[in-house]
């Protein structure tokens, strides 16, 4: 759903077929984009019209499907984490190299205009070395409607899996890529979602920049308060409904109904309205809370507009343009990817090197110890 409008509005993309395994998605499907919509995905990579996938599946699929995909000469759009192991990530890279097909991550907020702008002002030297980086961010994340699998971290859940990954993603773009090693420390506080909800994290790059980072996903601080009340989707938010995650779930009598509570909000479900969403362009960039990137000549801050630049006696905002639809950069990099020959920025190398990182987190705080790096890999455009 999130990235639904980008599909079907993108210039450069068409929706010709999909694969879902409730008949309410098919129906939906077929009747918004008049395609085939399949029961079972390796019919929708059997499909000669299909050229692409984007693969949106839980987490603990991903490995599977993408080689079922590349067999098929599927280029693939995978959303983050592009795996729950580290064995699995490898096995996706070279499935995929074999094939000879892209492997793109995404979406993930390093593809944010104010990210991808930022990273380009440090890769020429704008503002001297980046020597330190600050990011921290306080959601109702661990509150959403959940399945089951998303509150067991062998699976994948948790807040390091699904949101870390954008946030070390956003660390390493800025910092140079090349993670050398990791001390974390995570929190699980409710027994009631036992899994981690929390976890801060500092971070050590080969060029000496440093990372802290911190996340909650536990629904009581608010860090859109420092974005001017705009929300991680670039959409205006209003800070009276603050508590309604929580207050969705305190009268859901088990975890049947609370998985229930989240197809409400997939595609196809009963009580959405028919026809595919506007395609009215982003007000505001998408955000992943306040980053700083501290350099030799100035702080950059990252903001739902652009950069804001912190100089030794001036600061201004440089306004980054909005994409023609929302997270229309993920795209921009798959087509760029696939029809035009580009190095992807977050190919599945650089996927790998962030699951990496989210891994080292858990484990670090797992065995109170700091944690080397082995598989890091530098942005293409250094």
């Amino acid at each position: 759903m999130l990235m639904l409008p980008t599909l079907a509005h993108h210039p450069r993309i068409q929706l010709v077929a999909c694969a879902d395994p409730r008949p309410e998605a098919r129906i939906r499907f077929t009747a918004d984009f008049d395609a085939p919509a399949y029961a079972d995905f390796g019919a929708l990579c059997d499909d000669k019209q299909v050229e692409a996938i984007y693969l949106a599946t839980p987490h603990q699929f991903h490995a599977a499907q993408v080689a079922r995909a590349a067999d098929s000469g599927k280029h693939l759009l995978v959303e983050k984490p592009l795996a729950v192991t580290l064995a699995e990530a490898a096995s996706m890279v070279e499935r995929a190299r074999a094939a000879g097909v892209r492997l793109v991550v995404g979406h993930s907020h390093g593809q944010d205009g104010p990210v991808l702008a930022a990273r380009r002002m440090i890769a020429a030297g704008e503002f001297g070395a980046v020597r330190m980086i600050t990011a921290l961010n306080f959601t109702d994340f661990l509150y959403r409607p959940r399945r089951p699998e998303e509150l067991d971290t062998a699976q994948g859940g948790g807040v390091v899996f699904s949101q870390g990954a954008h946030q070390v993603d956003v660390a390493r773009l800025l910092g140079g890529g090349l993670v050398r090693s990791v001390r974390a420390a995570t929190g699980a506080w409710d027994p009631a979602r036992p899994t981690e909800g929390a976890y801060t994290a500092f971070l050590t790059f080969e060029n000496g920049c440093v990372a802290s980072l911190t996340y909650s996903g536990y629904g009581r601080f608010d860090s859109d308060v420092f974005l001017d009340w705009v929300g991680e989707m670039g959409m205006p938010k209003d800070p009276a409904h603050h508590g309604t995650a929580r207050a969705a779930l305190s009268g859901l009598p088990d975890a049947a109904a609370e998985a229930a509570l989240k197809v409400t909000r997939t595609y196809g479900a009963p009580g959405q309205p028919p026809g595919l969403p506007p395609a009215a362009p982003p007000a505001f960039h998408n955000q992943f809370g306040l980053v700083i990137a501290s350099c030799d000549r100035a702080d950059l801050r990252l903001t739902a507009q652009g950069v804001e630049i912190h100089g030794d006696t001036t600061r201004l905002l440089r306004k980054t343009p909005l994409p023609a639809v929302p997270r229309g950069e993920v795209l921009d990099e798959l087509c760029a990817a696939v029809l035009d020959g580009a190095l992807p920025l977050h190919d599945g190398a650089w996927g790998m090197a962030t699951l990496e990182v989210c891994l080292a987190i858990l484990q670090s705080a797992r065995e109170g110890r700091e944690v080397a790096l082995h598989h890091q890999v530098a942005p293409k455009d250094d």
